[in-house]
């Protein structure tokens, strides 16, 4: 029996590299998989359900349960036909892995405005898009599991990525407050920063090649290796106390990334039931309980 037996999961992005081998990794574990991918090049331009239609096919050929889609995570209407399908198709959805992205490069001072928002609107607004949806269901149902991938370009800072880690930062933020807010409901947020060889990362100086590096670290990970972490954060061995938690995977092994302040200071975001209650009662909510 596998660790995501039963399960019902959601992996965007998953037509290539990280997300389809996550993909993979959970049909091998015995989840029912949408496999979600607009198919486009590393840039976004383009699309094509082959990609994600080839990873179902894989899916299934090893004994596993799967359906594509090519919705675009970036709207709200891709972000709720994503979620429907799922439920159309196995009623329920116990893991979303928001992992769908692109790259546009640039250093700040030649960025345009075009990329800058293109780049937000799929990493940031895309997690926004897919995760409304599913954490809505999560919450009326008794909770699940959601993993948003940051990355050390934002959490850390890379030359060259300001719009990419200005999303990924965000996207940072906007976990740990899922967190916090999904907590009582029985939803575990994650993030995931992986170092992996891909599609996305194979021309960029730091990934060229995979050879140890003069601290005798691996540069970046396989994909695979990747996933069998993803496949923990999903699973119920990953408990609850580790919402809010970012891992990072791939260089120089596995870790937790927390942001500190001086002196080493780490915020306490493990509210209790009436923490929450007390901060709702301080803010309008007309749809709480």
């Amino acid at each position: 029996m596998g660790l995501l037996e039963g399960k019902v999961a959601i992996i965007t992005g998953a037509g290539n590299g990280l997300g389809a081998a996550y993909a993979r990794a959970f049909g091998a574990e015995g989840a029912k998989v949408l496999v979600n991918d607009l198919g486009g090049a590393r840039d976004g331009s383009g699309g094509s359900i082959g990609p994600a239609q080839q990873v179902v096919d894989d899916i299934i050929a090893a004994g596993g349960e799967a359906v594509a889609n090519g919705n675009d995570v970036s709207t709200m209407e891709g972000g709720q036909a994503i979620f429907d399908q799922a439920i159309k198709e196995w009623g329920k959805v116990d893991i979303l892995v928001n992992n769908a992205g692109i790259l546009r490069d640039e250093t700040f001072h030649k960025g345009s405005e075009a990329n800058w928002d293109l780049v937000m609107k799929v990493h940031l607004k895309g997690t926004y898009c897919c995760t409304k949806p599913v954490y809505q269901w999560m919450r009326d149902n008794g909770g699940g599991t959601i993993v948003n991938t940051s990355s050390t370009s934002g959490l850390l800072g890379n030359f060259g990525q300001s719009n990419y880690g200005a999303a990924k930062g965000g996207i940072y933020g906007l976990t740990r407050v899922l967190a916090i807010e999904g907590r009582k409901y029985g939803i575990k947020v994650m993030c995931m920063s992986p170092s992996a060889l891909t599609r996305m990362t194979e021309d960029l100086p730091r990934y060229r090649e995979l050879m140890e590096s003069d601290d005798g670290f691996p540069v970046a990970g396989q994909p695979d290796t990747i996933a069998q972490s993803m496949v923990y954060m999903c699973s119920d061995l990953c408990g609850m106390d580790k919402s809010g938690k970012v891992m990072h995977v791939g260089r120089p092994g596995i870790a937790e990334l927390k942001v500190m302040r001086s002196g080493g200071w780490e915020p306490d975001y493990a509210y209790s039931a009436q923490d929450i209650a007390d901060r709702e009662d301080q803010i309008f909510f007309p749809d709480e309980d």
